[in-house]
């Protein structure tokens, strides 16, 4: 079975840029937000996201200036998706190498192996740092997800 392409897990819907965020419980609202209006997950997946982080610490900061929001799979996840949320200012999370975070991810999965597979993906799209370059700097939707499409398409 083929895995749906990164660009159908985030929809044009899914994606904000310019995203207003005080502290780092906005910035994770502001991705779950776009979960919840793009029906992936109900609203109770943004305060499993931000329990996530209470609990474990700021362990979603991956990457300088990235955040990657998640929970397990639960009943307020309806289907696996992808959210973007390009932060207008940087938020602090407590990472010690990472922040501030301008880019919070959200990722909600129905299964782990969803989980896995999505985040790989995911990783890998990330991992060309012109391309993670040019995804933070995109001023729309529409630029980051044809970024996206792109990268699918020179992957295959």
């Amino acid at each position: 079975m083929q895995e749906p392409a990164l660009s159908r897990l985030l929809p044009l819907d899914a994606i904000a840029t310019g995203a207003e965020a005080e502290d780092w419980r906005a910035a994770i609202r502001a991705a779950g937000e776009l979960l919840v209006a793009t029906g992936a997950t109900t609203d109770d997946y943004i305060g499993e996201m931000q329990q996530a982080v209470e609990e474990y610490g700021p362990y979603i900061v991956i990457a300088p200036g990235l955040a990657l929001a998640h929970s397990r799979p639960s009943p307020a996840v309806l289907r696996t998706g992808l959210s973007w949320a390009g932060l207008k200012t940087p938020v602090e999370f407590g990472h010690a190498a990472n922040d501030p975070v301008r880019l919070v991810i959200g990722l909600a999965a129905v299964d782990h192996d969803g989980h896995s597979s999505a985040l790989s993906r995911l990783a890998r799209m990330l991992a060309d740092p012109d391309r993670l370059k040019r995804l933070t700097e995109a001023t729309g939707a529409a630029e980051i997800h044809g970024t996206i499409s792109d990268y699918e398409s020179s992957a295959e």
